[in-house]
């Protein structure tokens, strides 16, 4: 069986992404994101955060990086890396996810609209708009509303209470 590396978050930008640039004129989009956790100890809820270093390469980090901010929801999809470098004499080694699709969730800091828009390794865009310059709206990205009310009966709830 082959070796997976697969990872998938929903979280919080901790802080503003930060886009640099490698000596090859490659875009880095950097980033970092909450996630919480819910767990019981004793008779309390306790809230618990990860937080994880985020790495999206190329113009989809140039792209997105000025929808980053402070609180907004994404969700992240990847892999791990881990790097590896002596500093001081010592070796230092670090896990990062190399995102391949960064999605925007909800509205800035958790507030405003439901909707989302999706940038991803492949440059191809799936925002809001049929045409946004060289990217292109992805194939598989729903259409608004599509076939909300096919299927379901008249009386049948928006709202699922579970």
């Amino acid at each position: 069986m082959a070796d997976v590396n697969h990872v998938i978050l929903i979280g919080r930008l901790t802080r503003d992404a930060e886009l640099k640039y490698t000596s090859g004129g490659m875009a880095v989009c950097k980033f970092a994101i909450a996630v919480n956790k819910r767990r019981k100890n004793g008779d309390q809820w306790v809230e618990e955060a990860n937080f994880f270093d985020i790495v999206l390469w190329g113009r989809s980090g140039e792209s997105i990086n000025q929808y980053l901010v402070k609180g907004k929801q994404v969700a992240v999809e990847g892999e791990l890396r881990q790097n590896r470098w002596e500093q001081d004499g010592q070796s230092r080694s670090k896990v990062e996810i190399v995102a391949n699709n960064v999605q925007l969730l909800g509205g800035q800091g958790g507030q405003g609209s439901q909707g989302g828009s999706s940038w991803s390794s492949s440059e191809q865009y799936s925002g809001p708009s049929e045409s946004s310059g060289p990217y292109q709206k992805r194939p598989d990205a729903p259409a608004a509303h599509q076939g909300r009310d096919e299927g379901m009966p008249p009386d049948f709830p928006d709202d699922i209470p579970f």
